[in-house]
């Protein structure tokens, strides 16, 4: 029997089910925020999943959760897939969580078909993806690669002042596991991660696999803008220093500096704040994020330019600072892996496209440690970071099973 045959869609499917419910919303989404109560709840119940099929499980100082299935040479280097479980505040039932639970599904369908593997297969889940609590996203695998320092993201705070050491500690004595030592990060042979596509393409073309070329560069950054607080009835305009008029301006302009005629730049102000937030005070003070992002560095490198200019020329008469966040350049996956998970899915008689990731995700930092690559399956009219985010059980069975063939392939090489 091969691991891909064992593959059980119910199983799959009734697992994201019970994991929509811790954190889970009115309308059918999830609000499961890095290092809160719910994200602690989750990690248990991976916990006992993977201690009641024998599988080990352990964290490290970040935070990632790593479940172990043993191969014929324990010393081997592992094959490793995972994701992220955290959310956003009105999330979606699979981002994340389904390369979390695919790769799980992988270990246990392994398992069930009895299949040995040289390397140890290896599922994971990395602390913070999202980032929308704690910033900057994708925190745990760009640790785990070294591309973050572990202090530095230890000190960081989330909106309300929370610092991420506290929260990381009161999370992981609620889901208790054993902690490996040290700096996160140790060999690993290769990564592939399953994730819904978070757009459009696959659906529209009817077609159940993406294999995934590369991932598209981001930046992310916080603008702050400084003025005066004033009486709203009492204050002329023209003796007003208005921090959110400032930053319309400012937004209004950026908008235009970022549009390209095909439509390839992303850029998006995803969260403002106006203090100090009284309906008859001129606000003294607004921050609001961007987030932009491009297949090509040096459009990034251009445009970011452009926002250090139109910082200083639209907040007059109030001040402005521009803190730079994340600066992740492309990634192109491995070559190799690419055209494994390629083979593997016309093996399976599925149809495959090849495409890029718009979105950021964890492989793009495991990518710097080993041959890596990420499996697509297409989402409910391309909607995510939604809470009626969807995807259905015959689609995520499916790359689940190529997920389980190029983690077999790559384990016995």
């Amino acid at each position: 029997m091969s691991g891909a045959n064992a593959v059980k869609e119910d199983r799959l499917w009734q697992r994201h089910a019970a994991m929509a419910k811790l954190g889970g919303t009115p309308r059918g989404g999830v609000n499961r925020q890095a290092l809160s109560p719910e994200d602690a709840a989750a990690r248990n119940q991976l916990a006992r999943w993977a201690s009641a099929r024998g599988f080990a499980i352990f964290t490290d100082a970040i935070g990632n959760l790593f479940v172990r299935r043993e191969g014929s040479d324990p010393k081997a280097a592992p094959v490793m897939s995972g994701s992220h479980m955290d959310s956003q505040p009105t999330g979606g039932r699979f981002d994340g969580m389904y390369g979390v639970l695919a790769a799980f599904e992988a270990l246990e369908a392994l398992e069930d078909a009895g299949v040995t593997t040289k390397r140890p297969v290896m599922a994971v889940a990395w602390t913070n993806e999202e980032g929308s609590r704690f910033q900057p996203g994708a925190m745990g695998s760009a640790v785990f690669a070294g591309t973050y320092e572990l202090d530095e993201m230890l000190a960081q705070k989330d909106w309300k002042g929370v610092v991420l050491k506290d929260a990381l500690a009161e999370t992981l004595k609620a889901a208790p596991a054993p902690r490996r030592e040290g700096i996160p990060g140790f060999p690993v042979d290769s990564y592939v991660e399953a994730h819904i596509e978070q757009g459009p393409r696959l659906e529209n073309a009817a077609t159940t696999i993406g294999v995934v070329t590369a991932i598209q560069g981001s930046r992310r950054y916080i603008v702050t803008i400084e003025g005066e607080e004033a009486h709203a009835g009492t204050t002329p305009r023209a003796a007003r220093k208005d921090a959110y008029a400032a930053a319309t301006r400012l937004a209004a302009a950026l908008y235009e500096a970022t549009a390209d005629t095909d439509d390839t730049l992303r850029f998006t102000i995803g969260r403002v704040e106006v203090s100090p937030g009284s309906p008859n005070t001129v606000p003294g003070k607004v921050s609001f994020t961007i987030d932009m992002r491009h297949p090509d560095d040096t459009v990034l490198v251009e445009r970011e330019a452009a926002i250090e200019r139109l910082l200083a020329e639209k907040t007059k008469p109030c001040t402005a600072s521009l803190q730079k966040v994340t600066n992740v350049p492309p990634t192109n996956f491995d070559p190799a892996v690419i055209d494994l998970v390629r083979a593997k899915a016309t093996g399976l008689g599925l149809t495959n496209m090849d495409m890029p990731s718009g979105a950021g995700h964890d492989a793009m930092h495991v990518a710097k440690l080993c041959p890596t690559g990420m499996i697509f399956v297409p989402c409910e009219r391309g909607i995510s970071h939604n809470e009626i985010e969807n995807a259905t059980p015959s689609d995520l069975a499916a790359g689940t099973r190529v997920l389980v063939e190029v983690l077999e392939a790559l384990a016995n090489r």
